[in-house]
């Protein structure tokens, strides 16, 4: 592990659960921050182990299947002793040259929050192209100013009880790019890659649907053709939803039209795991749809539930000291 003496003050926040393969390389590449804390969901592995190892906090977040998730709810309610607060997943890095445009982004009061490009990497080698990069999110912010939305999913059951794709909203100052990239590099196999994206497709199947409801984009990050690039991408998405053959379409794209075929080998299966990814948020549209989300249930399909049936505070375990490790 490696010994900073120099920490920079920033407050790490990473979810977990069972991540025993990913964490030692995440904690590793967070080491120059003043404060990590990991909120973990019940790990049945190593994973408290190693974070006491590194000296995170750990923190146990209980999930009701309602909202807040885990990300909302530690920025509600972990004891933060930085200003600013940088999210990293147990599968991404922060590399030194990224640290230390960190250290000095963070001096300048004007702004309130940091997007940062992420480099993909699968099968071992870096997704440049097939519009995976750029890849921005915004991970770095004040943590009293950044929330992230909430797209009204809650209705739909497993999802996970982690953000999926939300975006965090920041409610004063101004909104920065950072130039050194983030990696995403996970280092368990493509048994996890499916399992996870089987329950983002349920995620994703619903706001498929919200959008073709017409969900009002009140409390997100908006739709917006001239916006930024994460707006922009929201503005094409409700175009996207709309359209036929999206699982063929999202091949081409992907493949062809962003040259996703100059990643070689890793580019073509990546490109046809998105095309099987894209048919399994089509066939649970549908599911949710003509069968209120649960199949064979018979017609007329049950009511899909309203986002605000679901409203509700989670019941989960109060962020005190008692319970916070290393």
């Amino acid at each position: 592990m490696t010994t900073v003496s120099s920490k920079v003050p920033v407050s790490v926040l990473i979810p977990a659960k069972n991540e025993e393969e990913n964490l030692p390389a995440c904690l590793e590449s967070v080491a120059r921050a003043d404060e990590i804390f990991v909120v973990d969901s019940q790990s049945e592995d190593r994973s408290i182990e190693i974070c006491d190892r590194y000296g995170a906090q750990v923190v146990q977040f209980h999930f009701n299947g309602r909202w807040p998730k885990k990300k909302n709810w530690s920025l509600d309610n972990l004891p933060f002793r930085n200003d600013w607060v940088l999210i990293v997943d147990c599968d991404e890095r922060i590399p030194p040259a990224l640290w230390d445009e960190i250290e000095q982004a963070i001096q300048n009061p004007a702004y309130g929050g940091y997007y940062l490009n992420r480099r993909v990497f699968f099968l071992g080698k870096w997704i440049r192209y097939g519009g995976k990069y750029p890849d921005w999110n915004l991970r770095l912010f004040r943590h009293a100013q950044g929330r992230y939305e909430n797209l009204k999913t809650e209705g739909i059951r497993n999802t996970g009880d982690n953000e999926v794709h939300e975006h965090v909203v920041i409610e004063e100052g101004a909104v920065g790019y950072l130039k050194n990239d983030m990696l995403h590099e996970d280092f368990r196999d493509l048994f996890h890659w499916l399992e996870r994206h089987n329950r983002y497709s349920n995620w994703e199947a619903r706001v498929y649907y919200n959008l073709l409801t017409g969900m009002a984009d009140s409390g997100t990050i908006g739709a917006n053709l001239f916006g930024d690039s994460v707006q922009r991408k929201r503005f094409l998405k409700k175009i996207w939803v709309r359209l036929p053959f999206k699982p063929t379409l999202r091949f081409v794209l992907f493949y062809f039209l962003r040259l996703g075929f100059l990643d070689g080998r890793a580019g073509y299966t990546y490109g046809r795991l998105l095309s099987q990814y894209e048919y399994q948020i089509g066939v649970k549209l549908y599911e949710l749809r003509q069968f209120g989300g649960r199949l064979n249930v018979g017609t007329p399909a049950a009511p899909v539930a309203s986002p605000e049936d679901s409203q509700g505070q989670a019941d989960m375990e109060p962020a005190t000291p008692a319970k916070i490790k290393g």
